[in-house]
């Protein structure tokens, strides 16, 4: 059985966009793992010049032949046995998704320890669904089942369980189908209940029949690429910790701090390097509460 533990190094295989400036998909996942310490192998679906929030950008995007030849060349070197997991993100479209799936089959098939972390990038509260028609679909249909942890934001947790969630026990039951139907630990972000007060934001974090909420003050920027920062983050204190409780309470922390940090800056991008201290101890950490 392969160990886990802080004492020792954790290896994950990372399949996201990239940007070249800026800092989200791979290019905030990855720096923020391997600043806690953790060896990160990245595959990028995408190679931008700058995130498509701008407006204009270059650059291409790869097909799933793409990302299964670099899982080949990985497998080759005879070192997928040591990947702890696989994180995933924003999808471009259903080859690469099922390349992806591929991808945690043949690291699973070299160490059957190793878990899967999908953040299923749909849309969020003021777009709305803003990913490719079929997407959404495979995200529920395939990569729901296939996940040991889940990351929705909550619009995307209310559209994989077809319900609308405003109280607190309503997202507890949205929670609860989506483990029933595989993920072992489900993290909750952007979440807006009844009792969330106007000035706050609130995550919740949720495994087996315990669930933990932690309540951040919320920020007056629009950024991106806190959420690729925040999935990452919570996988890799989840897998040395195996507790959803110390996975949201350092992973928020560590995340919010950042974002203070790129408020402060008045910056578009968020701060990641120069706020990169923040990732490993946080000026604050936020209580968490179970509920």
């Amino acid at each position: 059985m392969t160990p886990t533990g802080a004492d020792r190094l954790l290896t994950v295989l990372s399949i996201q966009s990239h940007v070249a400036y800026g800092h989200v998909g791979n290019a905030a996942a990855v720096f923020a793992m391997q600043r806690t310490g953790v060896e990160v192998w990245p595959i990028h679906t995408v190679q931008f010049s700058n995130h498509t929030g701008y407006g204009a950008w270059k650059g291409r995007v790869f097909d799933g032949p793409a990302v299964d030849e670099v899982v080949d060349g990985i497998a080759d070197r005879g070192v997928l046995h040591r990947c702890d997991g696989v994180l995933s993100g924003y999808l471009g479209s259903a080859d690469v998704g099922h390349a992806v799936l591929a991808a945690v089959a043949r690291v699973r098939a070299a160490n059957p320890d190793a878990v899967y972390c999908a953040d299923p990038v749909i849309g969020d509260v003021e777009r709305g669904v803003f990913v490719r028609p079929g997407i959404p679909e495979l995200f529920r249909d395939v990569v729901v089942p296939a996940a040991d942890v889940l990351t929705p934001n909550h619009f995307e947790l209310d559209h994989l369980t077809g319900t609308v969630s405003r109280t607190l026990p309503e997202v507890r039951d949205a929670v609860a189908a989506l483990q029933a139907r595989g993920p072992r630990a489900v993290l909750v972000t952007s979440l807006d209940t009844d009792d969330t007060p106007a000035g706050a934001v609130d995550l919740l974090a949720a495994e087996g029949d315990r669930a933990y909420r932690v309540r951040t003050p919320r920020l007056g920027l629009s950024v991106n690429g806190a959420g690729d920062a925040i999935a990452a983050l919570f996988l890799v204190h989840w897998l040395r910790s195996r507790s959803v409780e110390v996975a949201v309470r350092h992973a928020t922390s560590a995340v919010h701090a950042v974002l203070a940090a790129t408020e402060r800056a008045g910056s578009r991008e968020i701060t990641l390097v120069a706020a990169q201290d923040q990732l490993v101890r946080p000026d604050v950490l936020f209580d968490v509460e179970e509920v």
